[in-house]
């Protein structure tokens, strides 16, 4: 059984008035969605989010297909919910995520993603990006035409090309990682992202502090320099797991969808 220590915390921010993320803290799923669409709309896609994901956390055996299958559902209701109802019209989200999957009988990470919020991996002083954004910027930053920090201040920096409540629905990222113990997480919305880089998340995470204390010093940093965006983050700490020698973990491996058995489009 997989042990671990988690923290959490989500805010408006120093600027916007309404929190439209929404956090998912089970026993089996963690993630945070980030709400599109201001008053009334944003806010509801993101909750309906997390609790679609919620009802997977009551799963005695939670395979990939069913967060995959879980997130397009929810996508659906989100747009069928924008078209009947005129005043959310145009609502979304991003989402992203870990689940603890069982695969070949044994519990892996499941890490998922829609949109621009990610996910960290921290092990043995060493920070990297489990998942890739959809966004403009990033497609610019892969084709080489833009640096890296060229990219934190670019004017489309916040346009997304995947999100829940689009019709069709997405395509869930989806990947499939071993735990190990005394391994990190980091699970977070753009708003910490575009306040604190990821050297400095690194510094934090690797301080000798608990789940919680890493995110309240996360979200302190994020609000003392402005935070121009809700902020949500989830630190995940394994503490136990069966089979892995601590300290002892590779870069985030993945496997194609179509071995997964992810099921709908």
């Amino acid at each position: 059984m997989v042990v671990i220590d988690v923290g959490w915390a989500t805010a408006a921010g120093a600027v916007r008035q309404l929190n439209e993320d929404a956090v998912v803290i089970g026993k089996q799923v963690l993630a945070v969605a980030d709400g599109m669409g201001g008053h009334a709309a944003g806010d509801v896609a993101s909750q309906m989010t997390a609790d679609a994901l919620l009802a997977l956390d009551t799963q005695v055996v939670l395979r990939p297909a069913d967060v995959v299958s879980a997130l397009v559902t929810v996508s659906e209701a989100i747009a069928r919910r924008a078209e009947h109802e005129p005043e959310r019209w145009g609502m979304g989200t991003t989402v992203t995520g870990l689940a603890l999957v069982t695969v070949g009988g044994a519990q892996h990470w499941g890490i998922f993603n829609v949109g621009d919020s990610r996910v960290y991996h921290f092990v043995d002083g060493h920070i990297s990006r489990c998942t890739v954004d959809h966004s403009e910027v990033e497609e610019l930053l892969a084709a080489g035409q833009i640096s890296e920090a060229e990219a934190r201040v670019h004017p489309d920096r916040h346009v997304i090309t995947r999100s829940l409540g689009t019709v069709p629905p997405p395509h869930v990222d989806l990947w499939m990682v071993p735990t190990v113990q005394g391994e990190r997480y980091l699970v977070c919305s753009d708003g910490l992202v575009n306040e604190v880089d990821d050297g400095e998340m690194a510094q934090v995470l690797g301080a000798a502090e608990t789940a919680q204390l890493t995110v309240d010093t996360l979200m302190s940093m994020a609000l003392s320099r402005g935070a121009r965006d809700n902020v949500s983050i989830v630190v995940v700490e394994v503490l136990t797991a069966p089979g892995s020698v601590p300290g002892e973990a590779g870069r985030v491996r993945t496997e194609p969808r179509d071995r997964l058995g992810t099921g709908k489009e």
